[in-house]
C-alpha cells in the first residue's frame, strides 16, 4: 500500500460510548441529534450518499443502537464500525493522540471555575512575563462570544483575552491588526512555558479581526501550542523509518511538530479538502497525510448549530469523490473523528461518544469492522499498512481491508 490519507470529522461523535455517564453525556449523539433537527426544520432527511455507500450510517445506527431521519444507500464497497475511547479525556490532543496509537491514560489539569478561572499567582506570573499589566475574561466561554462581549474593551487597553473552557487548555484571543500576530505568538509561547505545573494540554491562539462586536470574526491564523504525546505516534515511527508525514489543519499543532514531514494550514473545510487532494496528487510513496476538518467542531459543534452541521456534512459528502477519484489503486483512506460535539447537548463542550471508523481503497469489499475497542486500532493499522513496529495499544484490521 502506497499512502494513507486520514480524513477527521473533529466532533463527528454517533452515539453515546459506554462510559458516557462518567462525563454526564448518557444520550449524547451528536449525528442522530443534528439529523433529527435538520427533518423537523426542513422536512427531509439528511442526505449523505458518499459515506453511505462506505458504510457510515450502517455503522452508526449500530453505534448509538438507534434510528434517525437519514436517507439510507446501499453499502456499495468500504469498512465500517465505530470507536470507543479509551483515553482518560474527551479533548483534541487526546482523541488524535489515540488514534495514533498513543492514548492518554493520566488526568489533565483544568481550570474547573467559572469565573476567575485561572489561580491569581498563575495571573502574576504571566503578567511578569509577558509583560503585561493584566488579562481579560478570565473564565470560562464560548470564543465567538467572548470577542463579542470583550473585544472592543481588548483594542481601547491592549490587554489579551484570556479564557478556558472544560477541556485542559488555555485560550487567547487577540486581535490581528491592534495587538498583532505575530505579538499574540509570543505572548502564548510564553504562556505555554510557565504552565507545564498545571499539565495544561493546549495553549491556543485564536487572532480576530474587525471594527466592533458587530463584525469581530475569528481568522484561519490560530495556533496551537501542544504539549508532546507521552510516547513515540505512529507518526514518529513513520518518520524514523524514512516515510513522510503531511499535516493538513491544526494536525502539526496537535502533535507539538514532531512526527511530521511537511505541514498545510488552510481555512475552511473546502480548503482543507483542496490542500489535502494536492498533496494526494503530488505525495510520494510511503507518505500519511493526515487532515484536520476543525470546522465541524468549532463553526457548528461547539455553536450548537445542528442545521449548519447538518449543511456542512453535506457539502463534505459532496466533495467525497473529489479525494477518492485522486487516489491512486494502493492508497488507502480512513476516516474518523476525535470526539463528539452534540449540538442538541447542554453547554457547549465536548461529548463522549463512539466516533466512526470508515476506510476505503479502490478494491475493497464490504467489510464490517464492528465496534473497536479503543481508536488506537487506526495507528496500528497503519502501523502493519507501513510494515513499522506495532505500538503498545490498538488492534489492527489492516488485514480485514481485503480486496474484493
Amino acid at each position: 500500500m502506497a499512502r494513507a490519507i486520514i480524513l477527521v470529522l473533529d466532533s463527528f461523535g454517533i452515539g453515546q460510548a459506554p462510559d458516557a455517564e462518567k462525563f454526564g453525556d448518557i444520550g449524547a449523539n451528536t449525528f442522530a441529534h443534528l439529523a433529527e433537527k435538520h427533518f423537523e426544520s426542513t422536512g427531509r432527511q439528511i442526505n449523505l450518499p458518499n459515506l453511505a455507500s462506505i458504510g457510515l450510517i450502517e455503522a452508526s445506527f449500530s453505534a448509538g443502537n438507534t434510528r434517525f431521519p437519514v436517507k439510507q444507500y446501499p453499502i456499495q464497497k468500504g469498512a465500517f464500525g465505530y470507536a470507543a475511547e479509551l483515553s482518560s479525556g474527551k479533548d483534541t490532543p487526546s482523541g488524535h493522540w489515540e488514534m495514533a496509537g498513543v492514548p492518554v491514560l493520566f488526568d489533565w489539569g483544568y481550570f474547573t471555575d467559572k469565573e476567575n478561572a485561572f489561580p491569581k499567582e498563575l495571573k502574576q506570573i504571566i503578567n511578569q512575563a509577558t509583560g503585561y499589566a493584566g488579562m481579560l475574561g478570565n473564565c470560562h466561554a464560548s470564543g465567538t462570544e467572548i470577542i463579542a462581549r470583550l473585544g472592543e474593551e481588548h483594542i481601547k487597553t491592549g490587554l489579551p483575552i484570556c479564557y478556558t473552557s472544560a477541556d485542559s487548555v488555555f485560550q487567547v484571543a487577540a486581535h490581528e491588526e491592534h495587538f498583532g500576530l505575530d505579538n499574540l505568538y509570543t505572548y502564548c509561547e510564553m504562556v505555554r512555558l510557565l504552565l507545564d505545573d498545571y499539565n495544561i494540554g493546549r495553549v491556543i491562539a485564536r487572532p480576530f479581526v474587525g471594527n466592533t462586536a458587530a463584525d469581530f470574526t475569528r481568522t484561519g491564523n490560530r495556533r496551537d501550542y501542544s504539549v508532546l504525546p507521552p510516547s513515540p505516534t505512529v507518526l514518529d515511527k513513520m518518520v524514523e523509518a524514512g516515510g513522510h508525514v503531511i499535516s493538513v489543519g491544526k494536525i502539526a499543532d496537535i502533535f507539538a511538530h514532531q512526527g511530521i514531514s511537511e505541514k498545510t494550514k488552510a481555512t475552511g473545510i473546502d480548503a482543507l479538502i483542496d490542500a489535502t487532494i494536492s498533496h494526494v496528487d503530488t505525495a510520494k510513496d510511503n507518505s500519511i497525510i493526515f487532515t484536520n476538518l476543525v470546522n465541524f467542531d468549532q463553526d457548528f459543534g461547539h455553536r450548537r448549530d445542528p442545521l449548519g452541521y447538518a449543511a456542512a456534512l453535506e457539502a463534505f459528502d459532496k466533495r467525497l469523490p473529489d479525494i477518492i477519484n485522486a487516489m491512486t489503486n494502493d492508497d488507502v483512506l480512513f476516516m474518523t473523528a476525535d470526539h463528539g460535539c452534540d449540538p442538541t447537548w447542554p453547554g457547549s463542550d465536548h461529548t463522549r461518544e463512539f466516533v466512526p471508523m470508515l476506510a476505503y481503497h479502490h478494491h475493497i469489499g464490504n467489510v464490517n469492522l464492528g465496534q473497536r475497542n479503543t481508536f488506537a486500532d487506526l495507528g496500528q493499522t497503519l502501523a502493519e499498512m507501513f510494515s513499522l513496529d506495532s505500538l503498545d495499544y490498538g488492534e489492527s484490521f489492516f488485514s480485514q481491508l481485503a480486496v474484493k
